[in-house]
């Protein structure tokens, strides 16, 4: 008890200050719960609505395959990007190789917006119905992507109606394809993208969408999400000098999964030439730190953009183009960005390798330190650790077993912590018994 203090003062002044931040209490644990420690895509592959078809992850496995090994195989390719540790470069080749021979595409999002353009609503409509069935019929033939979804256009008056349209359709007629398959409601993972948000009205009016779809198709309520993809200014700074991402990241509780940064629609709004738009750019990186502030400790997750010089041409011009996104890869990874957009198939090989060396790189260090937190290798590093950063690395180890640049043997056999020992160290931060021999 502390001095002058009786039981009485002390219940007294805890119910006052209960009294007083009892609201915020509630509010802190209902806006910030913390991320879930579900599996994040590193990417997120773009394909017009109307080329979709159930064999496309496959394809472009096998185009990306191609063009590595018509530019000297993977090995190469790790050269390339300036792996030159051979130790990691040889685990990263390796890696690599079994990627793209197994889960080429992790997430893959069927575009109704920029990609596919105004056709008309006879033109869409038929797309949406073909592409919601080839991604049924994707499930049955075992070629389907972790995660997917599709974007539609924008809720601005001009394209409102047909993207809300394009997602009542494409999910109604998703969710009686999968039916007939014997298959009940949407696929795990299955999200929909809504392009130039400026508002945080237009989340809220998203999210309305989702339940009226819901409740159209039988679903169950909260199971249809969305992820906004910030290429406005208007989504960034808000008239009145607030930032307006923060508020739409808080309009749908339990809807809005990600936000997507949008390289060169944002870049356009602010007037940059086109030949300095460029996830680099200060202005892209302004909007992506003020994106990360407004998203910490609430579980929505970011993803960067894309960049549109593709490894097409002559050899020269691939290595050139392979190097530029091997580099940005890495950059974002660097800043807390764990997804980014590929464009082409040529994009897959450097997406995979860059971000297996960041991974095998840092992996080290994590799991001497992560050792030393658990208790497994008393004194391991040198390093005290708190339980923050042993849930950040929990998180890099995670995230690095997720994609395929670490096993859970390797992290098993220098932490003694199995996947659920990992995973409760990633979301709690407490050190649970490290897995006997």
């Amino acid at each position: 008890m502390p001095a002058g203090f009786s039981e009485r003062d002390v219940e007294a002044l805890h119910a006052t200050l209960d009294g007083l931040l009892g609201s915020w209490d509630a509010e802190l644990e209902a806006r910030y719960p913390g991320d879930d420690g579900s599996r994040q895509p590193v990417h997120t592959v773009y394909v017009p609505g109307h080329r979709y078809t159930a064999g496309l992850a496959g394809e472009w496995a096998a185009q990306a395959r191609a063009v590595v090994e018509s530019a000297g195989g993977v090995r190469r390719l790790v050269d390339v990007l300036g792996i030159d540790d051979p130790v990691l470069a040889a685990a990263v080749t390796e890696r690599v190789s079994a990627k793209l021979a197994v889960e080429a595409i992790e997430d893959l999002r069927i575009d109704f917006e920029d990609g596919f353009g105004d056709r008309g609503d006879a033109a869409e409509d038929a797309a949406v119905v073909a592409a919601a069935r080839a991604l049924a019929g994707s499930e049955v033939h075992g070629t389907s992507t972790p995660f997917s979804g599709i974007r539609i256009k924008c809720l601005e008056a001009a394209t409102r109606r047909r993207g809300v349209r394009t997602a009542a359709l494409f999910v109604a007629e998703l969710v009686a394809e999968r039916a007939a398959r014997g298959l009940v409601g949407l696929p795990e993972g299955f999200v929909v993208t809504l392009a130039k948000v400026t508002s945080p009205e237009q989340v809220v009016a998203m999210a309305r969408v989702c339940e009226r779809v819901e409740e159209a198709n039988g679903l169950e309520p909260g199971s249809l999400r969305f992820e906004v993809q910030v290429e406005t200014p208007q989504a960034i700074l808000a008239a009145d000098g607030t930032a307006a991402v923060a508020r739409l990241v808080h309009a749908a509780p339990g809807r809005v999964t990600s936000l997507h940064y949008g390289t060169y629609d944002y870049s356009a709004s602010l007037g940059i030439a086109a030949a300095y738009q460029s996830m680099e750019h200060p202005a892209a990186d302004h909007a992506k730190q003020v994106m990360q502030l407004a998203v910490a400790g609430t579980g929505v997750r970011l993803s960067d953009g894309s960049t549109n010089v593709l490894p097409v041409g002559d050899a020269d011009a691939v290595d050139a183009a392979w190097r530029l996104h091997g580099r940005l890869v890495r950059r974002s990874l660097e800043r807390g960005y764990y997804q980014g957009w590929d464009l082409h198939p040529a994009q897959l090989p450097s997406r995979f390798a860059a971000t297996y060396a960041f991974y095998r790189e840092g992996a080290a260090a994590a799991l001497s330190r992560l050792a030393a937190y658990v208790g497994f290798v008393p004194d391991a590093g040198g390093v005290l650790d708190e339980p923050a950063t042993a849930k950040a690395m929990a998180w890099f180890l995670g995230r690095g077993v997720d994609c395929g640049a670490l096993t859970e043997e390797e992290v098993r056999t220098a932490t003694g912590l199995d996947r659920d020992g990992l995973d409760r160290v990633r979301v709690t931060g407490h050190a649970p018994s490290p897995v006997a021999g």
